[in-house]
This record gives C-alpha cells, structure tokens and sequence, in this order.
C-alpha cells in the first residue's frame, strides 16, 4: 500500500513540475513576444517556482530513502524555500509595477 502511494506522490509532484514549467515556457514566450519589465519579473518569478518545485522533488526523495539525516535534512529544506521567495517576490513585482 505504502509503494502505491508513494507512486502517486511521484506522479503528483511530476505533474506539479510539468505544469510550473509549463507557466515558465509561457511566461518566457510573453516575454519575448512583448518586452516589458512586468514581463520580464514574471518569467524569473515562474522559473524560481519551477526550481523550487524541482528542489522540493529532490528533497523528499532524499528525504524519504534516508540519504539525510537531523540537520542536513533542515539545509535542504531551507535550500527549497528560498527560490519560492525569490519566485514569489518577482511575481509581486511583476503585478505591484
């Protein structure tokens, strides 16, 4: 049971990477359809996400097969949550201009 649900996390957090390179791609060809500065903040806010959403992936197999342990799996964690903020605040910048 444990094996199938962990397939299905797998296969979610896939999708979720899929769809935040999808908005990446998107956001990157706006960009060079339209030159803007709103632009522009949007694409490298989508790209963080999509690195942070690729960090997360790494970071829980590592996690969940035990190749971290205690402090080093805190490191990783932090390391997932700071191309989140990078992203986030782009993309605030990107509708605040």
């Amino acid at each position: 049971m444990v094996d199938v649900l962990q397939g299905v996390l797998i296969l979610m957090r896939l999708i979720l990477f899929g769809l935040s390179l999808g908005l990446t791609v998107i956001s990157f060809q706006s960009y060079q359809r339209r030159q803007s500065q709103r632009l522009q903040y949007a694409f490298i806010g989508f790209a963080f996400i999509s690195m942070g959403v690729a960090v997360t992936n790494l970071t829980t197999q590592i996690g969940t097969t035990g190749a971290a342990a205690g402090s080093e799996l805190v490191y990783l964690q932090v390391a997932e949550t700071v191309p989140f903020i990078v992203g986030f605040l782009m993309i605030y910048l990107s509708l605040y201009r």
